[in-house]
């Protein structure tokens, strides 16, 4: 691109009003269009995958499912974005406060001239901020009450069917099986969900609240007790059991739940909702039940490998078209500054609406300021006396009036007045109002025939005095 080059000492400008191109000037100018559009390549060719570490601010979901958000340190400020599809694979909630490591691109947004990032993965910065936002969690819940020892309740002593909440495909669910057989066999209904990752949180949550919303009696056997399980594992890999969506889930159960998540020294929020915690899932099991004679546990084996034959099939037609849908442009890259200038559009026309009707309504009252009481009896005054002057102009130009003192009117046959010899001589015949009556004649007779005379119709009396309205 070819640079303009500055003005020197020597340089002349002629201060006139349109642009004009100086010689050697081999430079045609930019709309704002085009250079935003420049940037918006250069800056996403450089930065095209970065991994910014910093904490959360200013974080708000808007109402199409897109989160917006800014990464800051002590010293700069960087606004982010997340889709809405990016959203649904989090493995938590981002919060103001919490320090992440970001991962995406940089890009601009024209409609305010900066830059942001497009986070496609999002990940909490470390243990500490893991732990930090633990213990933020857990103060808040226990401040709600939802920690409280009167909330728990008694574990029934023999449940007749037991609800257990895991994976279907781990070693915890065959571990609570084999320990419910060896002490008793008792009717179990497994739930299954993730229990780690992307969705893990609330799949769990969502069984809990399914196993409780089962009615007694009904097609689906409602369990007696609930068994929330997990293995052990790091508190990143127990993060799901911590998720505020668990916990909340845990504590409205209406049915009694045993939190059996990681080994002796893993502990979760879960653990605290639940109305008790085991140890392990296999200790899970021997609270739950009695000692009693073996269940068969290849029933239970049998089943879980029917599930594995079933999914297998789904598994691997949903990775054939993950590897299709890879070679597909991402609709999201070509629909997201689209949907950002709708969020922004979106907000404007609310303020908008509000300060439209603030307007309207200070119009409104400035209006009925003008037209107090006291100003409308003022103005019907003055109609009044303008329509009392035009009744008495009425009167006054009255043609009939001057007759009273002697004068004649004389009428043509369609009933005007005739002003002029000339005009009374071309009528047939004529009209002669008198003071008491009409006389007929016809212009040249001699001896006028003599008309039976009208009586006179009773003067116009004056308009009465209207009263006053108010």
């Amino acid at each position: 691109m070819s640079r303009v080059p500055p003005f020197n000492d020597e340089d002349t400008f002629d201060g006139g009003l349109v642009a004009k191109e100086s010689a050697g000037d081999n430079a045609a100018a930019l709309s704002v269009s085009e250079i935003s559009a420049q940037l918006k390549r250069t800056v996403e060719d450089r930065f095209a995958y970065v991994r910014v570490r910093g904490e959360l601010s200013g974080v708000k979901r808007a109402a199409s499912g897109h989160v917006y958000l800014a990464l800051k340190d002590e010293n700069a400020r960087l606004d982010g974005v997340m889709w809405r599809g990016t959203v649904g694979r989090l493995n938590f909630q981002p919060e103001d406060g919490l320090e992440v490591i970001a991962t995406g691109k940089l890009t601009t947004y024209p409609g305010r001239s900066n830059y942001q990032i497009v986070i496609e993965r999002m990940e909490i910065a470390g243990e500490g901020a893991l732990l930090a936002l633990l213990a933020r969690n857990k103060a808040r819940f226990e401040a709600e009450g939802l920690f409280a020892p009167e909330r728990k309740r008694r574990l029934p002593f023999l449940p007749r069917v037991i609800g257990v909440v895991t994976s279907p495909t781990g070693a915890v669910i065959r571990d609570i099986l084999h320990r419910l057989a060896d002490r008793f066999p008792t009717h179990v209904v497994v739930w299954p969900v993730l229990v780690q990752g992307q969705g893990a949180a609330e799949q769990v949550a969502a069984a809990v609240r399914g196993f409780s919303a089962l009615a007694p009696g009904g097609p689906a056997p409602r369990p007696d007790l609930v068994i929330v399980a997990r293995g052990g594992g790091s508190i990143e890999d127990l993060w799901a059991f911590n998720e505020e969506v668990v916990v909340r889930a845990i504590a409205g159960s209406t049915i009694p739940v045993i939190s059996a998540v990681g080994h002796e020294t893993d502990t979760t929020l879960a653990d605290f909702a639940a109305d008790l915690r085991a140890p392990t899932p296999t200790a899970a099991a021997e609270i739950a039940v009695p000692v009693r004679e073996e269940l068969l546990a290849q029933l239970g084996e049998l089943a879980l490998r029917q599930r594995r034959a079933v999914a297998r099939p789904v598994q691997l037609g949903r990775e054939r078209l993950a590897v299709r849908a890879e070679r597909l442009p991402a609709p999201q890259a070509l629909l997201s500054p689209h949907a950002q200038r709708l969020d922004e559009l979106s907000e404007r026309l609310r303020r908008g609406l509000g300060e439209r009707t603030h307007i309207a309504r200070a119009d409104l009252q400035r209006i009925a300021g003008r037209h107090s009481l006291p100003l409308l009896s003022a103005r019907l005054d003055r109609a009044r006396d303008r329509l009392d002057a035009l009744a008495r102009l009425a009167q006054s130009l009255d043609p009939d009036r001057v007759l009273q003192r002697g004068y004649v009117r004389v009428t043509g046959a369609d009933g005007r007045t005739l002003v002029s010899r000339e005009a009374a001589a071309q009528e047939a015949a004529l009209t002669l109002h008198f003071r008491d009556g009409e006389l007929a004649v016809a212009p040249g007779d001699s001896a006028p025939s003599r008309a039976q005379p009208k009586p006179k119709a009773p003067p116009r009396p004056a308009p009465p005095e209207q009263g006053k309205l108010l």
